[in-house]
């Protein structure tokens, strides 16, 4: 073989196209948190760029990861509302778990297992390598996986559940994602908390029979992070995303799935 067929062959192979708004000319600057943990998490994608062949595509929302601050935050601000099992027998759902940074964050905590749900496999694929760099750091005290399905179809595992939503989807998928969890709720037994940061559907579950809003108010990034943020945002083209100090959240106890207290109470 001649010293230019190599080369030839570097070029036949096509690179794999990034996601618009994870490269450097879409604005793309890493986050600290993985310029830290060496791992990719960075990046803005909007809602019209995720498409992933699914009937749901049109109601996803832009990813962009979590501020740590805001989700050690929206953590102590649950653990503050006394939950009804301890944590270590709650199982943490990302649903569209993006490129995992909270399940990176959660897998810190201990809980009894941490799962992420992504509909688009491209992010799926990055959060899986990004917990497998985390496993291989010894940085996930707890098992963590994640699955590339719809989150309206992903039904809860058995015992107390805590869901995470970094505003995700619009309501149309919130809505079909309540029907399924009402529909399979008798092979369900343990409570189910809600943790909704950037919660623009809030009033969805607020109206839904069964939920009861145990907190609603701001969870405020560390100065870092709002820096961190602030930058990150307005170099975006177009600038079609604010980067306030805060994050607007809620938190929801379904009263419905909470068998575990109904028994408390009855004995």
């Amino acid at each position: 073989m001649s010293q230019g067929a190599p080369e030839k062959a570097r070029k036949g192979i096509a690179k794999p196209r990034l996601l618009p708004g994870l490269a450097v000319k879409d604005g793309l600057i890493r986050h600290p948190f993985d310029l830290e943990f060496g791992v990719r998490t960075s990046g803005l994608i909007a809602g019209r760029h995720l498409n992933a062949g699914h009937r749901h595509d049109r109601h996803v929302t832009a990813y962009y990861a979590i501020a740590p601050s805001v989700f050690q935050g929206i953590l102590v601000r649950w653990r503050r509302c006394r939950p009804i099992a301890p944590i270590d027998a709650y199982t943490f759902i990302d649903l569209g778990a993006g490129m995992g940074r909270a399940l990176l964050l959660a897998a810190a905590f201990p809980f009894r297992a941490v799962v992420g749900v992504e509909l688009h496999p491209t992010l799926a694929r990055i959060a899986r390598r990004n917990l497998a760099l985390w496993r291989a750091a010894g940085r996930a005290r707890v098992p963590t996986r994640v699955h590339c399905r719809d989150a309206a179809s992903f039904p809860l595992p058995p015992g107390p559940c805590l869901v995470f939503l970094f505003n995700p989807f619009g309501a149309p998928v919130l809505r079909r994602l309540l029907r399924m969890w009402k529909q399979t709720q008798a092979k369900h037994a343990g409570p189910v908390d809600v943790l909704y940061i950037n919660d623009e559907q809030r009033s969805v579950l607020a109206c839904e029979p069964g939920f009861e809003r145990l907190f609603r108010g701001q969870i405020r990034r560390s100065h870092a992070d709002a820096v961190t943020d602030r930058t990150i945002l307005t170099q975006q083209p177009g600038g079609e995303y604010a980067a306030p100090g805060w994050e607007d959240c809620s938190i929801f106890r379904w009263k419905a799935g909470n068998n575990l207290e109904t028994r408390r109470e009855a004995g």
